[in-house]
């Protein structure tokens, strides 16, 4: 299987993705929250100077936070600078919507956006809305400017639910997920994504990649499975779902039903200790700041082992790797990982791993 990374936008971030490419990695990723992280084209445009091989991608926009002109003027503009190098993940905007107390978008909407930055990322006039006013527009300046020339690759944001996994079959896209472990979700999503693309005359085995972003911990010998470094290792994925199940548990109660009793348990836990509720206004506020962070030590109770589990790989080198196998056999092709211990050490043992 092939290996990436993923990383907030900050200042030094192309040093990393200098290393990533050093280590024989195949992709680096940005991602873009753009209240909690810094400008994931900014991040990028560094990064593209700073590369030459490894693959540069936006893990994911939405039609929520750019319209379609903008996002595909800023992948252009990358694929200016990184020919051929660029994907682009999009997406409902889930989190990125939330941490500005709003709701995510439709995935009807999320169609019409990744067709838009499809037909103009290749060049193609596309239709253009504003209220009752459309109009068709393209790139009236290419050459220097942007390159439309050179393929940019997009992948559609997914977990469980069928819509977005439609869409990638609709768009002739790949697929992207967060924490999703379980060959039996991926091979759900697959199947979604081949009947969808059989359903409007697309090729269902047109070649399209899938990618799952996860954390990584391998264990010493005799180390606890759920201590203290497997926890800080993994607890920013942990808390990221902890924060959207307390966020949503009054709007959108779907994921919390799921939840087991010490799971629910450590989602009131958070509420509290961040000091607000369910149903506060002003929740996002105090529930994502330090989103995808490392975790502080006075949270590490939060990390409930159930979770861990889940949502990240945590185990010896060949417990690890008999995990990984079972995802490659259910189809995903990148395993991507958000390190924030020690990047550089995290991304050395991925690579040592998997490359």
């Amino acid at each position: 299987m092939r290996a990436g990374v993923v990383v907030a936008a900050q200042p030094g971030v192309e040093e990393l993705a200098v290393r990533a490419e050093e280590l024989g990695l195949h992709s680096f990723w940005v991602n873009d929250t753009p209240m909690v992280h810094g400008d994931p084209f900014v991040a990028l445009s560094l990064c593209a100077k700073a590369t030459s091989r490894i693959r540069l991608g936006i893990g994911v926009t939405s039609p929520a936070l750019r319209s379609a002109p903008a996002a595909a003027s800023g992948l252009a503009s990358l694929n200016a600078l990184a020919p051929g190098r660029i994907i682009c993940g999009v997406g409902t905007g889930n989190t990125a919507r939330r941490t500005l107390g709003m709701r995510p978008t439709t995935a009807a909407r999320l169609e019409n956006f990744t067709a838009a930055m499809q037909d103009l990322c290749a060049g193609r006039a596309t239709e253009y809305r504003e209220g009752d006013q459309v109009r068709d527009i393209r790139f009236l300046h290419a050459g220097a400017h942007v390159n439309t020339a050179d393929t940019i690759e997009f992948v559609v944001a997914a977990l469980l639910g069928p819509k977005a996994a439609a869409v990638a079959g609709r768009r002739g896209t790949g697929l992207i997920s967060f924490g999703l472990l379980d060959p039996a979700g991926w091979q759900a999503l697959h199947d979604t994504r081949h009947h969808a693309a059989q359903d409007t005359h697309r090729d269902p085995d047109s070649p399209t990649d899938s990618y799952v972003v996860t954390a990584l911990h391998l264990l010493d010998e005799d180390e606890d499975p759920h201590g203290d470094a497997a926890r800080d290792a993994t607890g920013h994925l942990v808390l990221s779902l902890l924060a959207f199940a307390a966020d949503t548990a009054a709007d959108t109660p779907a994921l919390a039903e799921q939840l087991g009793p010490e799971e629910r348990e450590a989602v009131r836990r958070l509420l509290d200790r961040r000091g607000t509720t369910a149903t506060a206004p002003d929740r996002h506020t105090k529930l994502y700041p330090n989103y995808l962070g490392r975790i502080a030590p006075q949270d590490r109770d939060l990390v409930v082992p159930s979770l861990m589990n889940t949502l990240a790989l945590v185990g010896t080198r060949d417990d690890v790797l008999a995990r990984i196998t079972t995802l490659e056999q259910a189809g995903v092709d990148e395993l991507l990982i958000q390190p924030v211990i020690d990047p550089p050490t995290e991304m050395a043992l991925l690579a040592k791993l998997l490359t």
